[in-house]
Parts: structure tokens; C-alpha cells; sequence
């Protein structure tokens, strides 16, 4: 985490930047373009998951439910919304503290953008401070944004097969403990986990209010769960790609260097042939 600049804001902070920031809405949802539409915070610009935030494939088997799109195509979605490389930008959601804003937030820090914040306790946390809201299409120019690499660290299906198997990796996975435990599988077609990965879900990023739990707090978590494991052998994911985002913005936030992101996660792995730990098996 920059010393001068945090990867998350709160509400009061936001309230005093709004007229000098540019707003993305990134709640989810079947009807997500029509919940904005109906309300938005006021000059927010809409971000669509499967539309902006991934490339989705016509078989999950590669690459997972949400892989990420090109570097270059994120560059045009940036362009589209009228995000420059110097513009502040605060992404928000509805969902435990940024889960589908930390996708945003990750895309933006991974292509180098360098004033990207999420929005602490999302959506209900501004409603909640009166922040205005608007209904409809916010208007703003298109412009330019160039296109980069991915500069954050990322770990395909073959490198997590080999860490897994490291004493000197650690591969973390986020999920709820009832699916990386095989009891259910709300989205995937085989529940468990991968053998060897470690379960930390990332609702613990979270206090009893849906908010962040401090930097401290979150750094002596995290220090006790990696002990000598280095950033470049911390690999982290999901079901998706998606909410492994959220524990990478909450290791970013309690200043720890941001490991590598699975973006495939279980929905690739349990679609392929490699081993995995079910509730029979355990």
C-alpha cells in the first residue's frame, strides 16, 4: 500500500473528493444495468462483470467462469468510460465491502493505474451518509486510454499445480468454508477444493459492520497465514477470479506486497483433469 495513497476510502473521505473523482458502479446482479439505471450514486459510470471485467469463454474448462479479457481490451472498456491514466478513480458494490469493485480495483492496479480506490462498505455505505444519487445515463467524454501489460504478478493452471505441491508456496483459496469443505457448490459442477490449498475465506477481511477490519489487523492476519512465504510464491483464488480480488485489495490495504491472482480458480481446475480434495475424500 502507498504511504499517501490507500487502496480503500471511506464514505467521509469520499464525501469531501466527490466533485474531483470519477465513480464506477460495479454492484452485480441478474438486472445489473437496470438496477443503475433506476439509481446510481450520482456521476457514476457503469461496469457490467462479464461484459467489462472478463472474458468469458464458450467452455470454463478454459480459463475459468470470468477469465480475464486482454490487457488491450480493458484499455478500450477504460477508454469507453472516459478514464484517462491521471484521473482518480473510486469503484463501488453492494457486496461484503468491494467484492466485485476489488475485480475492478485489481484491473486497474494490474494495467498501472496509480489513483484507484474502493469504496469501504460499497453502495449502502454512501446511501447511508446521503451521498446524492442520480437515475438514468451520466454523461462524459470518451477518451484515449493506452493500452499496458498486466504488471501484477498472475498464476496459471500448470504454476498452481506445482505450488501446491511446494512447502515453499502457498496457495490460498478465499471461498466460503462449506465449498472449499465439498458440503455445497453453488456455481461450479463438482464441489471441494484444490489438494494442498490452504482456506481462508474472505468474509475475515471483514468486520461485524460489512466494513474492512483495520491495517493492523489485517496485516497480522495475513503475516501469521504467509509466515516466510514470498509474494511471488503466494498464489491466490476463488471460484472465479473474482472475490479472490477482495483478499488481494485487503493484503494491499494492511501493506503487504499483492500475490499472484489464479483467475482460472476452481471453476477451471474442478473442469479439468487434475486432482481434487471432495467430501468423500476427506
Amino acid at each position: 500500500m502507498s504511504t499517501t495513497f490507500s487502496p480503500i476510502i471511506n464514505i467521509e473521505e469520499l464525501l469531501k473528493i466527490q466533485d474531483s473523482i470519477i465513480l464506477i458502479d460495479a454492484r452485480p446482479g441478474a438486472n445489473t444495468f437496470e438496477n443503475y439505471q433506476k439509481e446510481h450514486l450520482k456521476g457514476a459510470r457503469f461496469v457490467d462483470l462479464n461484459r467489462d471485467l472478463a472474458a468469458i469463454p464458450e467452455n470454463p474448462a478454459n480459463g475459468g467462469r470470468h477469465p480475464l479479457p486482454s490487457p488491450e481490451q480493458f484499455a478500450k472498456t477504460l477508454s469507453a468510460l472516459g478514464i484517462s491514466p491521471s484521473d482518480h478513480v473510486v469503484v463501488y458494490d453492494d457486496k461484503n465491502g468491494s467484492n466485485f469493485a476489488a475485480r475492478f480495483w485489481w484491473m486497474m492496479c494490474a494495467i498501472g493505474h496509480e489513483k484507484i480506490q474502493a469504496l469501504n462498505g460499497g453502495y449502502q455505505a454512501a446511501i447511508q451518509a446521503d451521498f446524492p444519487t442520480n437515475s438514468g445515463n451520466e454523461t462524459f467524454e470518451k477518451i484515449a486510454y493506452p493500452s499496458q501489460e498486466w504488471k501484477l504478478l498472475l498464476a496459471d493452471i500448470d504454476e498452481v499445480e506445482k505450488a501446491r505441491k511446494n512447502d515453499q508456496n502457498i496457495v490460498i483459496d478465499v471461498r466460503d468454508k462449506n465449498r472449499y469443505d465439498g458440503l455445497i457448490e453453488p456455481l461450479d459442477l463438482i464441489a471441494g477444493h484444490i489438494p494442498g490449498a490452504i482456506n481462508v475465506p474472505l468474509t475475515g477481511n471483514l468486520d461485524e459492520n460489512g466494513l474492512f477490519k483495520s491495517a493492523e489487523e489485517l496485516a497480522e492476519k495475513y503475516k501469521a497465514v504467509l509466515k516466510d512465504i514470498k509474494p511471488e510464491n503466494t498464489i491466490v483464488h476463488c471460484g472465479s477470479g473474482v472475490t479472490a480480488c477482495h483478499t488481494l485489495l485487503a493484503m494491499d490495504y494492511a501493506g503487504l506486497p499483492i500475490p499472484k491472482l489464479y483467475a482460472g480458480s476452481w471453476s477451471e481446475w474442478s473442469r479439468n483433469d487434475r486432482e481434487m480434495a471432495l467430501k468423500e475424500n476427506k
